[in-house]
């Protein structure tokens, strides 16, 4: 990266980089100045808010970007150590645009920052984040303003107030007693988790019995990636489970905006099974306050299971579906006031919480239902697990655009519908004796990679598609 491009750092939907070489402490306070100029400014805000996770890097990452907003006569709320939801949290009650200083699961020698507008509104490439870099790139061509800062600072704890705002929406008080076992892989989770589900943050006890994993906060990441997504990443979790015989198993990411959850056997429960019960439940709630079914909506992306419409469909209520992202699913929810938004990723997102992603709210509406009746969470979500899937699987490939039409050419003869939402979607929608089968594929905005997800109503036919595809991908 030179000085005059940040083009490998700001990415679509955040910053992202290697410290110090493509972020530091000036490229950080040349972001403050634009994020201040582009967002806060516009607003009307009389400044930001800004957090940091447990990177080693934050607080100095954190401090050049607050001078740069001062800089323009802006105030700094500065809540420190923070997960991504939190955040959300503090930008939500208190009305302003934030900054969230984190690299999510990334090694340790990244860091990043993840932007909102007031009301934890997003900033993505189309609105502002582009922005933001062309005017940074400026700043730093031409030189960041070094004067004095006269934008007023200020530090203000919110762990507190975010556990209780939680607590609020889904009340854990009169469950069943649970054993669970969470792994926060030495990222926010072990921060939060014990405020939220816990007594740290003054609360009273919940009916929980918690067995922590990995909860000391540490940006190397000694004892594994703080990426649940990968199965390996998970396996510490499983093993706990089961030696604490314990009903359910959480784990959380390096900011704890995602959760995954695993049952009382040690087995993964997908997250589109996590997206449908959640869906029941929200749509639910939204009825019993008087809604209609009919006008209540759930926001899904193109590479969630087939049930998840379907289960939404159940409920009477409305599937809208979008593509992958955050600020897909937020701009989504936000046009048809959804109440509940989910990814195959495990982001979980509520209207209740400003339409932004919390993986902690999400956990608290599984253990609800499974507090709530007897069963074990493998019977509850029996039914939830309907079509086997291959899970989302990489190919590098040195043309995507010529792969992807090759798989077109082959299912011209299947019998499918053509969707290019997002990537390439097909749908054979099958009969008797001619199983339903579905598979997405999307080029990768950042890699030379395609993202293949295919599902079918039984285990050969989606692997027959499966293998099928990797074969034309792969040639």
């Amino acid at each position: 990266m030179t000085a005059r491009s940040l083009a490998d750092v700001v990415k679509a939907y955040d910053v992202r980089g290697t410290v110090p070489d493509q972020l530091d402490a000036e490229v950080a306070r040349a972001l403050g100045v634009a994020f201040a100029d582009v967002v806060v400014r516009p607003d009307g805000a009389p400044g930001c808010v800004l957090g940091h996770d447990m990177r080693d890097s934050g607080p100095g990452l954190v401090e050049a970007f607050a001078d740069g907003v001062r800089s323009r006569g802006l105030d700094v709320t500065l809540i420190g150590l923070c997960s991504t939801d939190g955040l959300y949290y503090a930008s939500g009650s208190l009305d302003l645009p934030g900054a969230m200083f984190t690299a999510s699961h990334n090694p340790a020698r990244y860091n990043g920052i993840k932007l909102c507008r007031s009301g934890a509104r997003p900033v993505g490439q189309d609105s502002g984040l582009a922005d933001i870099r062309s005017l940074a790139e400026q700043l730093l061509a031409d030189g960041v303003p070094s004067g004095e800062p006269t934008g007023a600072f200020a530090e203000r704890d919110v762990l507190a107030d975010y556990a209780g705002f939680l607590r609020g929406l889904v009340d854990l008080s009169g469950i069943r007693p649970l054993k669970v076992v969470v792994d926060a892989g030495n990222g926010m989770g072990g921060f939060t988790v014990p405020a939220v589900l816990g007594t740290g943050a003054g609360l009273p006890a919940l009916p929980l019995t918690v067995e922590p994993l990995y909860f000391e906060l540490d940006g190397t990441f000694p004892n594994h990636e703080a990426n649940p997504l990968e199965p390996e990443n998970l396996r510490d979790l499983q093993a706990a489970v089961t030696a604490h015989g314990a009903d359910i198993g959480l784990a959380f990411d390096g900011d704890a905006d995602r959760c995954f959850v695993v049952d009382e056997r040690g087995e993964p429960v997908s997250p589109s099974a996590i997206t449908a019960l959640i869906a029941r439940r929200e749509v639910a709630r939204a009825v019993a306050d008087g809604a209609d079914p009919a006008d209540v909506a759930v926001v899904h992306n193109v590479i969630t299971s087939a049930q998840v419409p379907e289960v939404i469909a159940e409920t009477g209520a409305r599937a809208v579906r979008t593509r992958v992202g955050h600020s897909f699913i937020k701009g989504e929810m936000a046009r048809h006031g959804a109440v509940f938004g989910g990814e195959h990723s495990a982001h979980y997102y509520f209207r209740d919480f400003w339409f932004a992603d919390t993986g902690m709210l999400a956990a608290m509406h599984v253990l609800a239902a499974l507090g709530e009746q007897e069963a074990p969470l493998s019977g509850l979500m029996a039914d939830l697990s309907r079509y086997p899937a291959s899970g989302e699987v990489n190919s590098t490939v040195a043309d995507a655009a010529a792969a992807t039409e090759a798989v077109l050419a082959w299912a011209e003869g299947e019998g499918v519908t053509v969707d290019r939402l997002d990537g390439l979607t097909l749908v054979h929608a099958g009969g008797d004796d001619d199983p339903m089968w579905w598979l997405n594929l999307r080029a990768s905005n950042t890699e030379p990679l395609l993202r293949l997800n295919v599902e079918a109503a039984d285990s050969v036919t989606m692997a027959r598609v499966r293998d099928t595809v990797l074969g034309i991908v792969r040639g």
